[in-house]
């Protein structure tokens, strides 16, 4: 019979279960930078560790949030939500990540994801009890897992919910050149275009460093915030000692490109190679300057070039900025979500609304780039 310990700090799993589960995900070293960075006013961490005979056989990371619910429904149920206060934030218990793109469970092999799945659905249930949280939702896992889910979602009675979906890229051989050869020709022009536009207006050089100073953090930061305050979607608010401790992992490269005649930060992105995939996981720009010179198509030039130069197979953007992710050749990833509401009318209520929620009414840049696909 398989039970569940909780342990509050990453650094106090077995390695096994990280080095293992996590080799393919954001892992041990993006849970510790998550948990040094004074991000305590809006996330509790904590991490599910099955166990068989005594023996770990898997892990689930998990956070506590307020989440503003006009966060992840259509626009028209959120403006019906914002005149029932009480609707508006749930306290919710999240199995996955902040931050994180797709949610992940670790395994150990001999294991499969159904084996461990109802032993953490009951220990989520009595933690939710224990924490006075509404709902619990396994936020956004993909295709893979989906079979397990809703096997689980069957047998404690959850609602699945379609989520943001991810963004991906393949690179084929080539580098720039062979990952152009491989764009629908109308993108290949327009991006060639918009490239070559861009220099037009100034030129700019491009850096790709680890471990960069306090100084190039605090410009990097500054851009960040830019970038975060014009996003649509506000999911949690990063500060700068997160930048310091993710930068400070082995795992971190940051694409910088800066003006050339002043020397000052346009641009940032900040990627990490896990494996042989890349994940380009924030970005900032100058929008002073940003829109002329089409610093973003600019910057991904650049985190194309760098991925191929390090041998990643794929280029992953996450969720949202689906309209320019379409004009560079992103594919969509489907992902949902599995909740449950603590209230059975709200649970019904949610559920409801859940079955109307689809790619086409949760973003109108999402919307438009599915109807491509």
């Amino acid at each position: 019979m398989a039970t569940v310990q909780w342990v509050s700090r990453a650094a106090l799993i077995p390695s096994v279960l990280w080095d293992t589960c996590f080799n393919h995900v954001e892992g041990r070293w993006w849970y510790e930078a998550l948990e040094a960075s004074g991000l305590d006013d809006q996330f509790e961490f904590a991490y599910a560790v099955v166990e068989r005979d005594g023996q770990p056989i898997g892990l689930a990371p998990t956070f506590i949030m307020d989440v503003p619910m006009e966060l992840v429904v259509p626009p028209l149920i959120a403006r019906l939500m914002r005149v029932i206060p009480a609707l508006r934030y749930q306290r919710t218990l999240f199995v996955g990540s902040p931050c994180s793109d797709e949610g992940a469970v670790g395994v150990m092999p001999g294991y499969s994801l159904g084996d461990i799945l109802l032993p953490l659905q009951d220990a989520l249930t009595r933690r939710g009890h224990e924490k006075k949280v509404a709902m619990t939702v396994w936020k956004d896992f993909g295709e893979a897992e989906k079979p397990a889910l809703e096997a689980l979602s069957q047998a404690r009675r959850l609602f699945p919910m379609v989520s943001f979906p991810g963004t991906t890229v393949e690179l084929a051989a080539g580098g720039f050149e062979g990952y152009l050869k491989g764009l629908k020709s109308r993108h290949r022009y327009r991006l060639k275009k918009k490239l070559k536009d861009g220099l037009a207006h100034g030129a700019h050089e491009v850096r790709v460093l680890q471990q960069p100073d306090e100084q190039t953090l605090d410009a990097v930061f500054a851009l960040f915030q830019q970038t975060y305050e014009k996003g649509k979607t506000k999911f949690e608010r990063l500060n700068i000692e997160f930048f310091r401790q993710i930068a400070a992992k082995p795992q971190s490269h940051f694409i910088l490109m800066t003006d050339a005649h002043s020397g000052k930060l346009v641009a940032f992105m900040l990627c990490f190679l896990v494996g042989d995939k890349a994940i380009n996981k924030f970005i900032g720009i100058d929008y002073a300057v940003g829109m002329q010179s089409h610093l973003y198509f600019q910057l991904w030039e650049q985190a194309v070039k760098w991925a191929c130069g390090v041998g990643a197979t794929r280029l992953e953007s996450g969720q949202t900025g689906y309209s320019a992710k379409r004009e560079v050749g992103h594919q969509l990833v489907p992902l949902d979500c599995y909740c449950r509401h603590r209230n059975p009318l709200l649970h019904r209520v949610f559920g409801a609304v859940a079955k109307g929620i689809n790619w086409q009414n949760l973003d109108p840049d999402l919307r438009q780039m599915a109807e491509a696909e």
